[in-house]
């Protein structure tokens, strides 16, 4: 876990590049709490509707949210629903020059149909698919080889990602191998569910689901024990001639076999599942991205795996965003227990938390004798955006601040306290008489200080208006302090 952890800290963006079936998915929604007068089915009163990329289009955006420069290479209709796929494409910042219009045949669309469960889940209640499962025709085979093969010459990692929508033909697929080996480039495939795998033979790697692998290799309800598992993936390894097998096996995890190594098992976290829609696509995402920064098959696997599982925690598909996975493995290492973290910890805490569309809340002090005024100030920062830091004085600056005498509590106690409060999120312990380094590290969208500051210059200021954010003074509780408890205590009252 040590150096994927640190190939995560000194993450490089890269060049993927996709191909394969891209599609449209639209979603529907409303309320559906009537059957029709006509027939026993429920009638879905639409409310909303959405559009966005779907199958390879996913990968697409998966990418980009792990640090990647895309582009895309696939067949769209020259319909209005392949305009709109294209549009949201760019929109992401997705490069989509190698996507062929071709007027023959339909942008493949799936729209879901999708109603409140009791007025509050979202369910999804019916699916309609507008599509061609043709193999493409010879010119616009050509046009997309010529497209791919001109990008790859500064390409980190290739992935084709078959969905069996007629993209992915055994011709076009073994030119795209060709075009891989020709430049170099890793070959990552994730394959449509097929009886047998061989038209990606020669890929560099192959990520099949436990139906898919046995569906392939004719091994029907083969996977149930380590050593069948085994078995199959030396199975695939052998036909397709690749560099790695990585079966994923849901709540198993994944069983990475490489050439001439041992299979190795990797484990997933148990997690409350809500939707694997899309959770393929993020594995991939996660392969590629790690393969392309240089990590190892294992640490590669267990990257992918953390986001995979990300994505199966969140209804319909989401991109999980690179500063996610970092957050995930961190916690997975131990290293994020409780809430008291270090400035790098943090500021990818931070990056998850920004990305999502939060506001990160800064206050900062000794809380050496923790108080209702205290609270009452923690309670109030926390209302003013989503995630409150607080930054801690360590026991040197809190004696320099306060005296030999103080503090009362050790760092590691005062920030255990402040973890057991509900309206902190984090804490960081910093070592100077004032945060100014921390606030220049972590730049808060809000700094909040006691009213007492009212007309005096807050520390770190500055920083935080020229970046956009702003300084909050919140009224204190009015005789309460640590000063005044102490006092109290050794007054005998």
């Amino acid at each position: 876990m040590n150096s994927l952890l640190e190939a995560l800290a000194n993450w490089k963006p890269f060049t993927a590049l996709v191909v394969g079936d891209f599609m449209l998915d639209q979603q529907l929604y409303g309320d559906a709490d009537r059957l029709s007068a006509d027939a026993p089915v429920p009638v879905l009163r639409v409310t909303r509707q959405e559009a966005m990329p779907g199958g390879a289009g996913n990968l697409a955006e998966d990418l980009i949210a792990l640090g990647g420069r895309v582009r895309v290479f696939g067949v769209t209709g020259r319909d209005a629903e392949g305009a709109l796929l294209r549009e949201s494409l760019e929109t992401a910042g997705v490069e989509t020059s190698g996507l062929i219009e071709d007027e023959s045949r339909p942008t493949t669309v799936k729209r879901n149909l999708i109603g409140l469960a009791q007025h509050r889940h979202p369910q999804k209640m019916f699916r309609v698919d507008f599509e061609s499962r043709d193999a493409l025709s010879k010119p616009t085979a050509e046009r997309l080889l010529a497209a791919l093969d001109a990008s790859l010459v500064d390409a980190d990692v290739l992935c084709l990602e078959d969905y069996d929508k007629g993209v992915c033909d055994p011709a076009l697929c073994e030119a795209v191998v060709a075009l891989a080996r020709k430049h170099g480039v890793p070959l990552l495939v994730d394959p449509a569910s097929r009886d047998d795998f061989t038209r990606y033979r020669g890929c560099t790697s192959i990520t099949p689901n436990r139906s898919e692998a046995e569906r392939a290799t004719g091994r029907r309800h083969a996977m149930t024990s380590p050593e069948q598992r085994e078995t199959l993936a030396r199975e695939l390894a052998g036909t397709l001639e690749c560099e790695a097998v990585v079966l994923t096996l849901d709540k198993d995890g994944a069983l990475l076999l490489e050439h001439d190594v041992d299979p190795v098992s990797i484990p997933t976290v148990a997690r409350d599942v809500y939707d694997v829609t899309g959770a393929g696509d993020m594995m991939l995402a996660g392969l590629a991205a790690a393969r392309a920064n240089g990590l190892s098959w294992p640490d590669a696997v267990r990257l992918a795996n953390a986001a995979a599982g990300l994505e199966v925690q969140i209804f319909g598909v989401k991109p999980i965003p690179l500063a996610d996975v970092h957050r995930e493995l961190l916690r997975q290492s131990g290293r994020l227990t409780g809430k008291l973290r270090t400035v790098d910890e943090l500021r990818t805490e931070l990056a998850a938390v920004r990305q999502n569309g939060g506001d990160v809340v800064f206050t900062n002090g000794c809380f050496d004798v923790l108080h209702a005024g205290h609270v009452s100030l923690l309670e109030r920062s926390a209302k003013l955006g989503d995630f409150l830091v607080v930054g801690l004085n360590s026991d040197d600056s809190v004696r320099r601040l306060k005296g030999a005498d103080r503090p009362v509590h050790t760092a590691i106690d005062r920030a255990r306290v402040l973890g057991a409060l509900e309206p902190v999120d984090a804490v960081v312990v910093f070592e100077e008489d004032t945060p100014i380094h921390l606030i220049e590290a972590l730049v808060p969208e809000v700094l909040v200080k006691g009213a007492d500051y009212a007309g005096k210059e807050v520390v770190g200021q500055d920083v935080v208006e020229r970046a956009g954010g702003r300084v909050e003074l919140i009224d204190l509780v009015q005789g309460l302090s640590t000063t005044n408890a102490l006092s109290r205590l050794e007054a005998g009252s």
